[in-house]
């Protein structure tokens, strides 16, 4: 028998009539609530679309249709506005079921994943569970890992380093969490599952180090998106954690590890631990992308509603032509259809300033305009009035660098120009200072591998130090203090403890060091100032379990 997708041509009329009165009769119900006909009527609908469905074999679009007709059959006559979520998300799911359906029938392949947010948009209306994103993945979870060095600490040495990496864990979670820098919080997750996952390589409970970790690496390097269900999931890794670290019998829950399974199968990244992981597992790609998925999501459900940051790029063009034009003008070279198309385009620019909530910045450019006009009617082009003209240019540059990062303007403000040009020139300063700081860590960073792996050539170190102490001046230069004194006993513990003496420092010693660094890498990476102060606590600890004195 034909089924699946090539089956749907076969039935394809009737199911989509059948969708579509389902669909009339419960959006007249939803303004109809006392007549109960017609509910029944989109309940017959449904058990006919269901069935339908299931005699065809599309599994993802039974599971959604049966799923409504749940919640459909659950909703009583006359019911009030307490079941209005359950409604709205029953009128949804209709939508992206037909359009799903319409997909399927042009294209020929079954996405099912799809429809897991419509299918979980239902079941937290009626306060049910969600389906986790792994729900039709498939994959043998009982792969044994090959044997690790032990690490040479004992049971109260493992738990004390454990719990230090824990709050590694957490303070990466909470920025990915809050989505401060995820590429940055994630790193710093990964370094703290790494390092766990050699402290319990060899034991039962390691499994979710390992397997977490793998996700993790999965998770950044194939850039996969922060949804709410992902943030869900590593917040749960962290509640297993706890009990692993107090439990030595502890063993992972199977649905939490095909879960972490499923991210290094949907990620294209190929990083080592996730390689190791899919060959291992026998995990082959997918058919679709994380990306995709999104951009299936949002042609099922509507567009995206990323409109300032579009409208800022078009805004950043047009301002680019304008300085243009007004450098031809310098030059003297500007004809009278320069003129009139540098009018035109300050006009424009200024209109849409002001409904962007930028009217500071739309009001600069519109006081320009009477200058513009009287130099298309012939006027001549004073260098004052050019300067004027440029300076306001700049000023709406920086005003409209806000809508670039991504800040929301509520309220317009009326500033004087020259204070925002400063304001903006100091953000670009302040973003050099910080991207040399950050260069000046992950040197440091890949001189102490170099160290390590030459077995103690302290000539990978010689300019380490020296590196260090400038990214503590830079520090120190934007108010952070307490980063540039942690910094500065990094420094210090290099010069000491590395370079001027003849012994290696034991190679967990290096471990906690690369952590020190890491740490301030993450507070630097999720923008010093804005990061939570947890980050340096966390250095702070590590810089202490090296023997390094911190003033409190």
């Amino acid at each position: 028998m034909v089924s699946g997708a090539s089956s749907l041509g076969l039935v394809r009329d009737e199911l989509f009539a059948t969708i579509e009165e389902a669909e009339a009769s419960l959006e007249q119900f939803i303004v109809e609530r006392n007549n109960g006909s017609l509910l029944q009527q989109a309940v017959d609908n449904l058990q006919q679309v269901r069935g339908t469905l299931n005699l065809i074999e599309l599994t993802g679009a039974e599971l959604l249709a049966q799923e409504v007709l749940d919640q459909a059959t659950d909703i009583p006559a006359g019911v009030g506005n307490e079941r209005d979520a359950q409604l709205a998300a029953l009128s949804n799911a209709l939508h992206v079921l037909r359009r799903y359906l319409e997909g399927l029938d042009a294209h020929r392949q079954e996405m099912p994943e799809l429809l897991l947010p419509a299918i979980n948009d239902l079941r937290q209306a009626c306060k049910q569970p969600p389906l986790p994103e792994s729900f039709f993945f498939s994959v043998r979870l009982d792969q044994a890992r090959p044997r690790m060095v032990p690490p040479a600490l004992d049971a109260a040495a493992k738990e004390s380093e454990g719990r230090r990496l824990r709050q590694m864990y957490q303070v990466g979670l909470l920025g990915y969490i809050r989505e401060q820098n995820p590429a940055a919080s994630m790193k710093l997750m990964g370094r703290a599952m790494s390092r766990l996952d050699g402290l319990f390589a060899n034991e039962p409970r390691g499994r979710l180090c390992w397997l977490g970790a793998a996700a993790v690496e999965a998770l950044n390097d194939g850039q996969l998106l922060p949804r709410k269900s992902r943030k869900q999931l590593f917040s749960r890794i962290d509640r297993e954690l706890r009990q692993m670290l107090v439990n030595g019998s502890y063993e992972p829950p199977r649905s939490l590890l095909k879960e972490l399974l499923y991210l290094v199968a949907l990620s294209a990244g190929r990083g080592p631990l996730a390689g190791e992981v899919r060959e291992l597992f026998g995990i082959t790609a997918l058919p679709f992308t994380d990306h995709l998925l999104e951009e299936e999501y949002q042609r099922l459900s509507g567009p995206g509603k990323a409109v300032m940051r579009s409208l800022s790029s078009a805004i950043r063009e047009e301002l680019a032509s304008v300085k243009d034009l007004l450098d031809l003008s310098e030059r003297g070279t500007l004809q009278d259809d320069g003129l009139t198309s540098l009018h035109a385009l300050l006009g424009k620019l200024s209109k849409t300033l002001a409904m962007v909530g930028l009217s500071s910045a739309g009001n600069s450019l519109a006081n320009q305009l009477p200058v513009v006009s009287a130099w298309c009617e012939g006027a001549p082009v004073e260098s004052e009035q050019l300067i004027a003209l440029a300076d306001a240019v700049l000023y709406v540059e920086g005003m409209v660098a806000t809508l670039e990062r991504g800040e929301r303007v509520t309220t317009p403000r009326v500033e004087p120009e020259v204070c925002t040009f400063a304001q903006h020139q100091l953000f670009e300063a302040r973003i050099v200072v910080l991207d040399e700081a950050r260069a000046g860590l992950a040197l440091a960073k890949r001189a102490i591998t170099a160290y390590l792996e030459s077995s103690g050539d302290r000539m990978h170190l010689s300019n380490v130090p020296f590196s260090l102490q400038a990214v503590r001046g830079g520090l120190w230069f934007l108010g952070q203090e307490r980063a540039a004194t942690l910094v500065g006993a990094c420094a210090d513990y290099i010069q000491t403890q590395m370079l001027d003496t003849d012994q290696m420092p034991a190679e967990a010693r290096l471990e906690v060091l690369a952590d020190a660094l890491s740490s301030l890498e993450y507070y630097l990476e999720a923008d010093a100032g804005l990061a939570q102060p947890s980050v340096l606590d966390l250095a702070e600890e590590s810089v202490r379990a090296l023997g390094q004195e911190v003033a409190a």
